[in-house]
């Protein structure tokens, strides 16, 4: 099993996602924690690394947790926590990240599993198209 933080942020009900250069999924910005790193450090450290923004610590709020097989790997699972945060700054792709998108459920042939479970939730709950 692979593990993974994640931040959902849902600007005029589009989740923001991005796809890593050389990759044709979307997914949800995060990334896996270091070891001895706690979940709320790695959610800020990936974050700042992909997107260059700032999570205010004292908003993160755990938003549940999502499992799907790996992309490409179906003997392998992912399991995601995710979190919402207030932020500073104005996302824009760092590192690895070639692209960011705000995407709806119809969207779901652009992401990931994980992330198709994630927008699925999200419309079932009425937060996002």
């Amino acid at each position: 099993m692979i593990r993974k933080v994640a931040w959902l942020n849902v600007e005029a009900r589009r989740l923001l996602c991005v796809r890593s250069a050389g990759k044709a999924l979307f997914y949800i910005p995060g990334g896996k924690p270091e070891p001895g790193e706690d979940d709320i450090a790695a959610l800020r450290r990936e974050i700042a690394e992909e997107l260059g923004l700032a999570l205010d610590a004292a908003t993160i709020a755990p938003a549940g947790r999502f499992v799907a097989p790996a992309d490409g790997k179906p003997d392998l699972i992912v399991a995601v926590d995710a979190f919402t945060a207030a932020h500073r700054g104005t996302p824009a792709p760092q590192g690895e990240i070639a692209e960011l998108r705000y995407l709806a459920s119809a969207d779901a042939d652009a992401v990931s599993a994980v992330t198709r479970a994630i927008l699925q939730t999200l419309k079932d709950d009425d937060v996002i198209d």
